[in-house]
């Protein structure tokens, strides 16, 4: 059983889980499409994927091409939940604005949202001209909604608890990292975290993203770093 752990979603520990191990990463090469599941050749793909592979067959590949960007072609499923009129499951093509990606949901007002769940980056309502593709915010397909009245901090602290559980343990940027930046969140809501310090957490999330072994321990430290850009003045000052 693999228990919905979240590092399962990198295909190597997915495939160890399937193998009846723990949920671990592999070293890479080699890839799974040589040696995978059981030592065989694997693909590893999601079900939209393999979805669009079928409707890329039927009705040929300019069709797919017509849509979205020249870099980002086709459509994407968003999964758009939080502080909005209308929450669910849409069908965008890729290249789509956060702010029409807002009208759409009923978002509008919105103080920033977070593209590509835990693991993407923050935007804050000062960039919601940006689109939604991969030479711009690339995106699993998950949207988070942050209203006026939410705190940042909040939604940093939420993040790296939800980090720190789902880190697999075997590398020590990840195991040891987000737990440190998970402390120097919760110093800054006691008022107790000095810039010199926070400077400091960021060095250390960006060493996360360059020397973690797999995509969770590189993206852990996303949204903290985007909060900390974006909204420093909210998060400083606490007493």
């Amino acid at each position: 059983m693999g228990s919905g752990a979240y590092v399962c979603g990198e295909e190597t520990a997915l495939i160890e889980s399937l193998e009846g191990h723990r949920g671990e990463p592999r070293n890479r090469p080699p890839f799974p499409i040589d040696t995978g599941y059981l030592g065989r050749p694997t693909i590893v793909n999601n079900v939209e994927t393999f979805a669009w592979v079928v409707a890329i067959l039927a009705w040929g590949a300019e069709w797919f091409r017509s849509h979205g960007t020249n870099k980002s072609t086709g459509y994407k499923l968003f999964s758009v939940s939080g502080d909005c009129a209308r929450p669910g499951v849409y069908e965008f093509p890729m290249g789509i604005t956060v702010a029409e990606l807002l009208r759409q949901v009923g978002g509008e007002g919105a103080k920033a949202v977070q593209v590509g769940g835990a693991s993407g980056q923050c935007v804050p309502a000062s960039r919601f001209d940006r689109t939604i593709a991969y030479e711009d915010i690339p995106t699993g397909g998950s949207i988070i909604v942050f209203g006026p009245q939410r705190d940042m901090l909040d939604v940093a602290e939420n993040f790296l608890e939800f980090f720190v559980d789902e880190s697999c343990g075997q590398c020590t940027p990840c195991r040891e990292g987000v737990p440190k930046l998970l402390e120097g969140v919760r110093l800054l809501r006691n008022g107790k975290c000095s810039m010199a310090y926070l400077n400091q957490l960021c060095s250390l999330g960006e060493t996360l993203q360059l020397a973690s072994k797999c995509g969770l321990g590189q993206a852990a430290p996303n949204a903290f770093l985007s909060i900390v850009d974006h909204f420093r003045d909210e998060i400083l000052g606490r007493t």
